[in-house]
């Protein structure tokens, strides 16, 4: 089994409530939606880069596509990692190839959960879940109503459990309702440890202050509930 893979890299979480872990991250290439602050190339590269000394941004290029085996070799060169990062795109439509990933440590699974039917495979191979809700109905072709009903059944396929860590985390921009915040994580409350509240990094869609602190004000009536921008945006790192 292959698959392309975009980058491979050492380097610590920049959000959410695991924000500054040391990591290793796997970003996979490809989504299934097309969101307006995206920052992410999910075109399919020729090659992979592989950062072989973490934080010295030199990359060995790998073509694509890797197989399961030469991902596993990889991965282990890095030493000291709390979890390895399924990034992307979109890594659960590469279910299938993470199923068999045979690593040393945990894997920490960051998905814009709509692909409740993907996540069903992996649901017993993740630790960590880092579950975005893409409040926007700007996805072509898409029907927001069964977007919402899918990120729903995602998150309670991979919800919070003894063995296995879920938090929700949403972009926050100028243009959120914070009813729609309010609707969607009432209906994920049961399933999440936590929600996190992540103002956009882009400062023309940036929302005000006061508005995070209002929604976070709200939300904390019936769960835990951070406020946390990109850290790794800050300084500078991948």
């Amino acid at each position: 089994m292959q698959v392309p893979v975009s980058e491979i890299f050492c380097s610590v979480q920049g959000e959410g409530p695991h924000v500054g872990v040391r990591q290793a991250f796997v970003r996979f290439v490809g989504c299934n939606l097309n969101c307006s602050y995206c920052d992410t190339n999910v075109e399919t590269p020729a090659v992979c880069k592989f950062e072989k000394v973490p934080g010295t941004n030199i990359f060995q290029d790998i073509p694509n596509p890797l197989s399961v085996e030469d991902v596993n070799e990889l991965l282990g060169s890095y030493e000291n990692v709390h979890s390895i990062s399924l990034t992307g795109g979109e890594p659960l439509l590469e279910a299938d190839f993470i199923a068999n990933l045979d690593v040393s440590r945990p894997l920490y699974l960051e998905s814009n959960m709509t692909l409740p039917h993907m996540a069903k495979k992996i649901k017993d191979k993740v630790s960590y879940v880092s579950g975005d809700v893409k409040l926007i109905d700007e996805f072509e072709g898409e029907d927001f109503a069964s977007h919402l009903d899918r990120t729903i059944e995602c998150f309670r396929m991979l919800r919070n459990t003894k063995k296995r860590e879920c938090f929700s985390k949403l972009v926050i921009t100028k243009d959120t309702v914070a009813d729609d915040v309010l609707g969607i994580v009432d209906a994920i409350s049961g399933y999440v440890s936590c929600v996190v509240l992540q103002p956009v990094t882009q400062k023309h869609l940036a929302p005000d202050i006061d508005v995070m602190l209002e929604l976070q004000k709200n939300l904390l009536d019936s769960i835990d509930t951070l406020i946390i921008p990109q850290t790794h945006k800050m300084w500078g790192c991948l």
